[in-house]
């Protein structure tokens, strides 16, 4: 008991002397922020960083190569996504590195394992590419929703004695996204040479909209015609706001039929990932036969028809 006490004591001992050391005797200098330490306009670029815009610089190489992109510039800009195609697919590559780790680690000692990371491979760009289709397709709903209100502004603007040009540069400024971002596209093609006409039948496409396609329609044909564009678009602002009530009772009523169908698509998948983890021996009984593999893959094939199918029925089209 006394040894405890002694070596106690002098543990305290030495940690109050490097407390009066470093605290009272030799206190750290004031830190000064990196910024003022670092010359001016000279920017500091770490190893990391150098790295990865090199091997963002070779993938840009090889994709300019290839014919087709794997993920284009459209396809990022439709999905909201801020990055040029180079670091999204450097992103995909090292998700694909990740999963094929991760399928590793679960499939140690099995012989899962390299099947287990060839499905991580792939599902990282099939993955990138649901991404992008969920991304976009909100995105396009949002100015779908956005649209009846955008042309309220829209009249209000021309009834206020502003121009077409004008008035659609002033919506692109008091809305919010994705409608600030694709009628500001408009007006900047209309700056660089390009009719109006021809840009709002574009963003009807990009976005896929038959309810801004009217809209490009009706002004379209007022320019050619003429009349009271103000009315003519309170007018159609009407008639999508109650398309887009009548699409709104549509989707509450789809939605349970949608909900059973994630459940029925996701339950055996679960099942599986949860018999591949908690027993990983569980299916040795069907890869030591050519009849088991068989099985196992009719069974996908199954699934993924099942699945398409029920997508596709309680998918309401309006």
């Amino acid at each position: 008991m006394n040894a405890v006490i002694l070596y106690a004591g002098i543990a305290a001992g030495l940690i109050a002397l490097l407390v009066l050391v470093f605290l009272v005797i030799a206190p750290a200098g004031p830190n000064v922020p990196l910024e003022r330490r670092r010359a001016p306009g000279s920017v500091e670029v770490s190893t990391l960083t150098r790295m990865t815009d090199r091997t963002v610089e070779a993938i840009d190489v090889v994709i300019r190569r290839r014919a087709t992109m794997p993920f284009g510039a459209a396809d990022l800009e439709q999905a909201g996504i801020r990055l040029q195609p180079p670091a999204f697919v450097l992103m995909v590559i090292t998700a694909a590195a990740v999963m094929a780790l991760l399928g590793m680690l679960l499939g140690t000692s099995t012989a899962w394992m390299l099947p287990l990371m060839v499905v991580g491979v792939a599902c990282a760009p099939i993955g990138a590419r649901i991404l992008l289709g969920i991304r976009a397709g909100r995105r396009r709903a949002k100015f779908a929703d956005q649209l009846d209100e955008s042309l309220g502004l829209l009249a209000g603007s021309l009834r206020a004695g502003h121009s077409l040009l004008r008035a659609v540069d002033a919506v692109s400024h008091e809305t919010e996204s994705p409608t600030t971002e694709e009628f500001a596209r408009v007006v900047n093609e209309t700056r660089i040479g390009r009719d109006l006409s021809d840009a709002l039948d574009n963003t009807a496409m990009r976005m896929r909209s038959d309810d801004f396609q009217w809209v490009a329609q009706a002004i379209s044909i007022n320019r050619e015609v003429g009349g009271n564009l103000s009315q003519v678009l309170d007018q159609v602002g009407h008639t999508i706001r109650e398309r887009n009530q009548i699409r709104r009772q549509v989707k509450a009523l789809a939605a349970e039929g949608k909900m059973s169908a994630y459940v029925l698509i996701m339950l055996p998948i679960g099942v599986f990932a949860f018999l591949l983890l908690t027993q990983p021996a569980y299916f040795n009984g069907f890869l030591g036969n050519i009849w088991g593999i068989g099985a196992l893959v009719v069974a996908a094939i199954l699934l993924v028809v099942g699945a398409l199918w029920m997508m596709a029925v309680v998918k309401v089209k309006f």
